[in-house]
């Protein structure tokens, strides 16, 4: 997690940690859905949550996923009765801080630093989604997978004796998601990955082997690990 993601949970843990109750929410839990009013804002303490929308016939699409001490702040700003353009659900377990929105948003005009802290972050995850539409769309979906698996290792790493094991649990069908493909397309491309030696799959984790395969395959630009993530 980068500083300035860092900077803003601690000011708003800071804030409002001893004033709202922790919300233990189970795996599989929506805690909002596209088109709802927005009412909270949410503070992840810990587990794992992903974001995206549904397609018209259902097939979902994740934009991003979260993984402990981040926040889901998914609508405009200061706008009247705004709604969610995106859903959120638990993928494990998770320890959550539920925010009004109205005490957030009059607490960020009256805060300077928390409303400087809060531009920051805004802008950092406009270059992150700009960076990933890139990848997907100049990539194809071989490439938009291997785009996705560098930033899950930016994410979700932790480097071993095999390479970097992602250490999140992920399904074919969740990766399938990630890049709005099918999953009998991402089963065969990561068993060409696994037969070239470049990663190894287990127990629903990743471990990648040869991230410096991955980087060439798509004309990687080494972006800082802040910008390149899937957070």
């Amino acid at each position: 997690m980068n500083e300035v993601q860092l900077s803003l949970y601690s000011l708003l843990i800071q804030h409002f940690f001893e004033i709202e109750k922790i919300e233990h929410i189970k795996k599989g839990t929506l805690l909002f859905q596209e088109k709802d009013h927005v009412q909270k804002i949410y503070i992840l303490l810990n587990g794992t949550i992903s974001l995206g929308r549904v397609h018209e016939k259902g097939k979902e699409f994740v934009i991003k996923i979260l993984h402990d001490e981040e926040l889901l702040v998914e609508y405009q700003l200061f706008k009247h009765s705004p709604k969610y353009y995106f859903f959120a659900k638990s993928m494990t377990d998770c320890d959550v801080l539920a925010i009004d929105r109205t005490e957030f948003e009059q607490l960020a005009l009256k805060d300077p630093v928390l409303l400087t802290s809060i531009t920051s972050w805004l802008s950092t995850g406009y270059l992150k989604a700009h960076m990933k539409c890139q990848d997907l769309i100049m990539n194809g979906k071989k490439g938009g997978l291997y785009s996705i698996l560098i930033r899950l290792c930016h994410s979700f790493g932790i480097k071993n004796n095999e390479g970097i094991l992602i250490d999140i649990p992920i399904t074919h069908q969740e990766l399938a998601n990630l890049t709005f493909g099918t999953r009998e397309v991402i089963q065969r491309i990561l068993k060409d990955l696994r037969e070239r030696e470049v990663i190894d799959y287990s127990n629903q984790k990743i471990t990648v082997k040869n991230l410096a395969y991955l980087k060439r395959a798509v004309d990687c630009q080494n972006c800082p690990v802040d910008i390149c993530g899937l957070n």
